[in-house]
């Protein structure tokens, strides 16, 4: 990994900072993206300290100017993007009957439009390049739903199907892309008012299991692919 560039969209979030501690360790230079980002600088700050080399850079995920603008400031300061790690998200675990239609559209515009906007974004420079991988994140519930997950398990299942239709696209671009299926992570995910569940995090993965995997799916070598990974709690297995 040594100075590969690594781009961390949703570096605030717990899995994209665990991320970004991983890579930073094997000689990556990393940068961390995020909306929030006081958060996403406080770890930036920590790995810079640690010897690392880590770098913030603001996006709303939403808006195409935004997004065009993160893929070309990381390109022209910190040069080829090796590694795109799009980690964000946004949950919503309700009932259909009590979801309001303002916040199932805030879903599907970061889960869905969010994902294709800095997909289609970053892989421009990669199909140039000739070389890249991606990793996306669609989650268990992107293959595998359960109750009252209607609107967060249909945005995870676009992110599925959009990832696997870029597979048959890009077969000759030198571009991969790995498919990570987890369980419950230990995060502030669950923090969220349109969560409506109970959980148990310490029967959780943590973020830094998940960043093993990360690691793993992004320095598979030469022609090979990890084309995608189930891991879950022992404790709460659904496939």
């Amino acid at each position: 990994m040594e100075n590969k560039v690594v781009l961390i969209v949703g570096g605030s979030g717990g899995i994209g900072q665990a991320c970004a501690d991983l890579f930073s360790k094997a000689g990556a230079k990393v940068v961390l993206a995020a909306r929030n980002k006081s958060k996403a600088e406080a770890k930036a700050k920590e790995i810079n300290e640690n010897g690392g080399d880590a770098y913030v850079i603001g996006v709303d995920v939403t808006d195409l100017g935004s997004v065009s603008d993160m893929a070309r400031e990381v390109t022209e300061n910190l040069g080829e993007i090796d590694i795109l790690v799009n980690a964000f998200g946004m949950g919503m675990i309700q009932p259909l009957l009590d979801i309001k239609p303002e916040h199932a559209k805030e879903v599907f515009d970061v889960n869905v439009y969010g994902t294709f906007l800095v997909t289609q974004t970053v892989t421009r420079y990669m199909a140039t390049a000739k070389k890249g991988t991606v990793v996306m994140f669609p989650g268990i519930l992107g293959k595998a739903v359960m109750r009252n997950s209607s609107v967060y398990s249909a945005s995870k299942y676009a992110v599925t199907g959009f990832t696997k239709a870029l597979v048959e696209e890009n077969k000759r671009s030198g571009i991969k892309f790995s498919l990570l299926y987890l369980g419950g992570v230990a995060t502030d995910f669950w923090e969220n008012p349109n969560i409506d569940m109970r959980v148990q995090k310490e029967k959780m993965l943590t973020a830094a299991e998940v960043a093993k995997a990360v690691y793993y799916a992004a320095s598979q070598p030469g022609q090979s692919v990890l084309n995608e990974i189930v891991i879950q709690p022992e404790s709460h297995q659904m496939v």
